[in-house]
């Protein structure tokens, strides 16, 4: 079975949590111990019915106000996939949160309530999906059982929503009618809306093609670690471990190791389980070569006609996540793949409006939760593709040397 990972968002009391507990529950995910829980504390609360959104809401905070405040990660499978759930918070301040949850996402679930239709934070949650490259996005028009089951209500959702897109860079688009609290298209089609032809919620889950959606093409090996065993008995075994970010490795090819620019050939592949023919995105392989080459942490195997950008000039969008507002002449520490060097911040050169998507030219920083273009110098090469091409050769963090707290993440536009 392959993994699915997605990412929930949407605006305040839309129903993610209520969705993700109704697929939870629906799909026998959750113990009796977990729903007993739940009922008992529905109870305490006065709720006339089981609120399946306090299997995700597990900080006292949210339970109190009736929110998502972090992004909580749940586990579930059916016959035919495994999935792992980021449940992402809906409120602006939190932006940075949905941020990260949806940043390693496959697939992310817009969740509009169909009595308000799109409203700012829809727009906003659709805008940062297609900016973190997310392949596929679902629109579920929920609350369907407030609105009377109106197919027109949900087709002007839709229509407005898909205009929007437009303007976005969303490859693949599904538009479903749900209730979550009632279990309408969760799992198995509602005999309430039998004007949607579509697919269920699950069933469209199941089944999204995901094995095209990474880079099969290039070759992409961050060393991340150096395998030199101190048995006597093994001193000519040399090995380096990681995981690969792009293309398909194989014994016998030819590659280069940057930044040095040699050249070698493959010697074997080998994986926990033992040795393998081939190796590709995401798996975590130990790789032999047959020369013996100084590779060190930070490293990179690629092919010799197919190399990544070695610079020290990057631009990428940044997302801001710390109070202290991000400006030019700023010092950072920077985690690119798996090679970290300091940067200094040389300048902003626009923050975006998330909501309009108008450029600010004029802005002199980036406050918490802002989005904006930036121009970074680092004191060593990063060997970085842009992040249109490869999410993982095109992505990085932002760290503060002082506190060691994660400030930034960024997506690369250009390196030179």
């Amino acid at each position: 079975m392959d993994l699915l990972r997605f990412a929930t968002a949407g605006s305040v009391d839309d129903g993610k949590s209520t969705l993700i507990g109704r697929l939870l529950f629906d799909s026998k995910a959750i113990f009796t111990d977990q729903l007993e829980s739940v009922e008992r504390t529905s109870q305490q609360r006065g709720d006339e019915y089981t609120d399946l959104s306090l299997l995700t809401d597990g900080l006292r905070a949210e339970r109190e106000q009736g929110i998502t405040i972090d992004v909580a990660y749940r586990y579930f499978a059916t016959p035919r996939r495994k999935f792992i759930i980021a449940d992402t918070p809906g409120h602006i301040q939190y932006t940075r949160n949905m941020v990260t949850g949806a940043s390693t996402a496959d697939l992310a679930i817009v969740l509009v309530d169909a009595r308000k239709g799109m409203v700012e934070q829809s727009r906003r949650h659709a805008f940062l999906v297609s900016l973190l490259r997310v392949p596929h996005l679902v629109l579920a028009v929920n609350k369907m059982d407030l609105v009377d089951w109106s197919q027109e209500v949900f087709e002007g959702i839709e229509k407005e929503f898909s205009s929007f897109a437009t303007k976005l860079d969303v490859p693949d688009l599904t538009v479903v009618p749900i209730s979550a609290l009632h279990g309408d298209n969760i799992v198995s089609r509602s005999p309430n809306m039998p004007w949607y032809e579509g697919p269920s919620l699950l069933h469209h889950l199941e089944h999204v093609h995901i094995a095209s959606d990474r880079n099969l093409v290039d070759v992409r090996f961050p060393v991340q670690y150096v395998i030199r065993p101190q048995s006597l008995q093994r001193t000519d075994y040399r090995a380096y471990a990681g995981q690969v970010a792009g293309g398909v490795l194989k014994a016998g090819d030819e590659v280069m190791v940057l930044p040095s620019g040699f050249t070698t050939r493959i010697a074997g592949i080998e994986t926990a389980d033992g040795p393998v023919g081939e190796a590709f995105a995401p798996m975590s392989v130990t790789v032999r070569l047959e020369d013996e080459i100084d590779i060190s942490r930070g490293d990179m195997i690629c092919r010799p006609h197919n190399q990544p950008a070695v610079a020290q000039d990057i631009d990428a969008m940044v997302c801001w996540m710390a109070e202290t507002p991000l400006a030019p002449g700023q010092k950072l520490a920077i985690k690119h793949t798996t090679r970290s060097a300091r940067a200094l911040v040389k300048e902003l050169q626009y923050r975006l409006d998330v909501n309009s998507l108008h450029r600010d030219d004029t802005a002199t920083q980036l406050g918490l939760n802002d989005i904006g273009r930036v121009r970074l110098r680092t004191t060593v090469p990063l060997l970085a593709d842009e992040y249109r091409r490869n999410r993982q050769t095109g992505g990085f963090i932002l760290i503060d040397e002082a506190t060691n707290r994660t400030v930034g993440a960024g997506m690369i536009t250009s390196a030179s």
